[in-house]
């Protein structure tokens, strides 16, 4: 199952490399790009649902792991 999940972040980071190149890695110009992406799938009737600004009551849930976990060098 490693294995699975280094491809798949393999994957994630070519694919984002690749689209950071496409805007000559302008942060600005990425940024643009993303939030015109999020507009066209909310006008196609996706529902955009925002990240919490502050960490969910029970620290130790999944998502908390996750998403505040340390990286490891």
């Amino acid at each position: 199952m490693a294995r699975l999940t280094d491809d798949i972040i393999e994957e994630i980071h070519t694919t984002r490399q690749e689209h950071a190149a496409r805007f000559a890695h302008d942060m600005g110009r990425i940024v643009d790009d993303l939030q015109a992406g999020q507009e066209k799938h909310v006008a196609e009737g996706w529902q955009l649902i925002k990240a919490p600004t502050t960490p969910l009551a029970h620290p130790d849930s999944a998502l908390q792991r996750t998403r505040f976990a340390r990286r490891q060098p």
